[in-house]
């Protein structure tokens, strides 16, 4: 059985598409999250307040965001190797969310 290459930045979302936005609790700390810093999947579950992380992420993907998932090489607490993902947004997804963001403004202003 061939070994996967766990080193590589993984995302499931079409290049083209334009972030929509998002009303979602959830959606939106984690948003906030992401535009501070990557995210494991625990971390990610524990910004979201939910314990299904890696839907979640999908659900933002079919959004719009890329939000990759890198895998890192770990160990487990019994010492074993073990390739957490780790959710970060792409220099697109940051462009989107502040576009977004600043259309949210604009509407709320005007």
């Amino acid at each position: 059985m061939k070994t996967p290459d766990t080193t590589k930045a993984v995302s499931s979302v079409p290049s083209k598409r334009k972030f929509t936005g998002t009303d979602n609790p959830r959606h939106l700390r984690v948003i906030q999250a992401l535009l501070t810093r990557p995210l494991p999947r625990e971390q990610l579950d524990s910004v979201a307040g939910a314990s299904n992380g890696p839907e979640l992420v999908a659900e933002l993907r079919r959004r719009g965001l890329e939000m990759p998932c890198t895998r890192t090489k770990k160990k487990d607490r019994d010492l074993f190797d073990c390739w957490p993902g780790v959710y970060h947004f792409t220099r697109r997804d940051r462009r989107n969310v502040y576009r977004w963001l600043a259309r949210q403004q604009r509407t709320r202003r005007g």
